[in-house]
């Protein structure tokens, strides 16, 4: 791994953890193992940073947006199914950006809001109609909210099975 990535990844950590108040460059430096110098190679402050971990999450966010695109089940199942929090990266970013946008980050808003315009996009493409395609996207957003809640509300499994196959109801109307 990078040093760059490492640097990423503990901002990522101590956002999840702390929130933003948390994730101070000295923290950052000493959860990653680097020097200060190391630190600022990379990332000259705290923008910089901010940035780093944004152009990280567009990056999965494409990478999520060409799977939704070919996945056999559908842009919707995959969208809920990936939705089931699993601490995964593309996971972790979101959290970590939702905990950005807290804030006063207007950069990572914009993005945010890009990514769910993007997912509606991909799914109203896929159903045909408003409606149904904001209660799709509904559907993975209550699946990662109730993850957020406590690890006892997860859905997986069977649970997870009987709302892809509302899902699947919804998608073919």
């Amino acid at each position: 791994m990078s040093s760059r990535d490492r640097i990423l990844d503990a901002y990522e950590s101590l956002l999840i953890e702390g929130g933003e108040r948390a994730a101070t460059l000295n923290a950052v430096v000493e959860r990653a193992g680097l020097s200060k110098g190391g630190l600022l190679y990379h990332f000259k402050d705290k923008d910089a940073l901010v940035q780093g971990q944004l152009d990280r999450l567009r990056e999965m966010i494409r990478e999520d947006l060409h799977t939704m695109c070919t996945c056999p089940e559908g842009a919707s199942v995959h969208y809920v199914r990936s939705s089931a929090y699993e601490d995964a990266p593309l996971d972790r970013s979101m959290v970590a950006a939702a905990q950005l946008s807290q804030d006063s980050h207007p950069a990572v808003r914009e993005l945010l809001e890009s990514i769910h315009r993007d997912w509606y996009a991909l799914i109203l493409e896929e159903v045909g109609d408003p409606g149904r395609a904001r209660a799709i996207l509904l559907i993975g957003d209550g699946l990662y909210y109730d993850a957020g809640l406590s690890v006892a509300v997860q859905t997986t499994g069977e649970d997870l099975e009987r709302v892809l196959e509302v899902v699947r109801g919804l998608v073919r109307g």
